[in-house]
């Protein structure tokens, strides 16, 4: 049986920078990865909160070398309204850029550069069985392309994402949140772009007040199209037999800004499509272990959340787990609990009144003054635990308040 510190599960950005934190202060880690890398993912815009993340962990510069297309902000739209927001112009310090990347290259680029730093990853590899029974260590086995390898650790991060692999294990419930939401979403090349205004510019197209669609231009002269939205504008996907290509492309006569562009070009593969997305585990961590990233919770696709909360728990778990390994006592629900959830919580506020319409007019109210729009522009930026940001700290309330009082100016000026 051959002896580690810390297992992780899983070697997408949370594994990563989970990983690499622990390496980095001289842990013997390993990282059990199921497929082979490069793998396709979804979740490629990210948030500035997260540079902070790699950063600190030493990721930062084989990720620069990359070129990722830069995303310095992103455009709403509506009804041929905009709403731009740049992330160079927010009210929390901190990184006022990030990327927008093809997921493939983007977790490799991690994953090689987490290799290079000391963290052994098993490709192609999955969680045979483990046992937390004994005091001395927690012992388990993994199922190899050489067959199975016995091993010990002494702490085990679970950031295997929607696989929830100590969640299945340990008969951790996950409840599932009914929703009308689905979403599709397929890549094509878009190598004429540049007949069009700001064609690397990620945008968001508000096509009805609950249904969306997301532009995400990459370096690569490829760009990712998804819709999200209540089920009931998804019908033609939903049947039997559906030709979801010619039902993808039919969403497009919803567009006014992206139909021109995108109606008829051919993908890179058929649309995939997503329904009952959004989930939360309902244990976080237990006796010599910790879930992280999409393993505790996935809101939904808007705002682009995902990688933020990813990178955010795996560096707070690492943290904590190298602080119990010193032998320090961790209170895990105040230290790692309360903290994650309470900007899931910010961001969870968000989400439902984006589709409630509040938010959306707060953004194409003509009098959102200066100060606010910084305020807003960093809850957007992923820095949902700044609490000197009245829209974080009052975010339970605000949304509603301007969206009333936004509502009440219309009215004014539209009977004057």
């Amino acid at each position: 049986m051959k002896n580690i510190d810390v297992l992780v599960i899983g070697a997408g950005p949370s594994g990563t920078v989970a990983s690499t934190y622990l390496a980095n202060q001289g842990y013997n880690v390993m990282v059990v990865e199921k497929t082979s890398f490069p793998r396709y993912v979804i979740g490629e815009s990210l948030l500035p909160l997260s540079m902070g993340h790699f950063e600190k962990v030493g990721l930062l510069p084989a990720l620069e070398e990359q070129n990722f297309e830069i995303k310095e902000g992103a455009l709403f739209i509506k009804d041929g309204k905009e709403f731009r927001i740049s992330f160079d112009d927010n009210f929390t310090e901190g990184w006022t850029w990030t990327w927008q990347v093809p997921r493939r290259q983007f977790d490799k680029t991690l994953a090689d550069a987490a290799e290079r730093k000391g963290v052994n990853i098993k490709y192609l590899s999955t969680l045979k069985s483990i046992d937390f029974g004994s005091k001395e260590a927690v012992k388990f086995e993994v199922n190899t392309q050489k067959g199975v390898e016995k091993y010990s650790c002494k702490f085990v991060i679970d950031s295997s994402g929607y696989g929830g692999v100590l969640t299945r294990m340990l008969d951790i419930p996950m409840h599932v949140s009914p929703t009308s939401n689905m979403a599709t979403y397929v890549k094509l090349n878009d190598d004429t772009r540049a007949q069009w205004e700001n064609p690397t510019q990620i945008s968001f197209e508000i096509l009805k007040t609950d249904l969306w669609l997301w532009v995400i231009p990459f370096h690569n002269e490829n760009t990712s199209l998804g819709f999200v939205g209540n089920k009931k504008y998804f019908s033609e996907f939903l049947e039997e037999g559906a030709d979801t290509e010619a039902a993808f492309n039919n969403m497009f006569d919803h567009s006014i800004k992206f139909k021109e562009r995108f109606k008829g070009r051919d993908f890179l593969w058929k649309p995939t499509v997503h329904k009952d997305y959004t989930r939360s585990s309902e244990k976080f961590f237990g006796d010599r272990f910790v879930l992280t990233g999409n393993t505790t919770e996935f809101l939904d696709p808007v705002f682009s959340s995902g990688v933020a909360f990813a990178t955010e728990s795996g560096l707070v778990a690492a943290k904590l787990v190298e602080r119990e390994l010193n032998g320090e006592k961790i209170d895990w629900k105040k230290e790692y609990v309360d903290h994650l959830e309470y900007g899931i919580d910010v961001f969870r506020t968000y989400v439902k009144e984006w589709y409630s319409g509040d938010l959306q007019k707060i953004f194409f109210h003509a009098n959102v003054n200066s100060l606010m729009k910084k305020q807003l522009t960093s809850v957007l930026a992923g820095y949902v635990w700044d609490k000197k940001n009245p829209f974080v700290r009052k975010h339970k309330t605000i949304l509603n308040t301007l969206a009333e009082v936004a509502g009440i100016e219309k009215m004014t000026k539209a009977k004057a």
